[in-house]
């Protein structure tokens, strides 16, 4: 059994069920500008062209085999995109090739964004 043939085996009901897997966008947002996580934009450079996120990275899903060098083995990366399905290839992806600290975001661009507007923001701020 190869290292993905075993990544996919342990997926199972606890797995999924646990979200160990994944981050909510409303707490994705409390950690942008931490030292200790990564983000990870999988889209395309047409899509970042439109709407660029500065606190992420981007490195598009079909660029990541040639980037991989770019991704910090140390810090928690934290994947997504504007479709769920490419962040999730990318969090199986990384985690065959090693990177152990990964977590999908779950949810939509559109719901992290919108956790970034002034309200959501202040409440945040409040809350800490």
């Amino acid at each position: 059994m190869d290292r993905f043939d075993e990544i996919v085996s342990e997926m199972d009901f606890n797995f999924w069920g646990s979200g160990e897997h994944g981050i909510p966008p409303e707490a994705a947002v409390k950690l942008i500008g931490k030292e200790s996580v990564f983000f990870l934009d999988v889209r395309t450079k047409e899509e970042t062209d439109l709407v660029a996120l500065p606190f992420a990275h981007n490195i598009p899903v079909n660029e990541l085999p040639s980037r991989l060098d770019e991704l910090p083995q140390d810090k928690l990366i934290i994947v997504f995109c504007s479709s769920i399905f490419r962040g999730s290839m990318t969090y199986g992806y990384l985690l065959h090739k090693g990177f152990d600290q990964v977590k999908g975001l779950i949810g939509s661009i559109e719901q992290l964004v919108a956790c970034l507007k002034p309200g959501p923001l202040f409440k945040m701020a409040q809350s800490s």
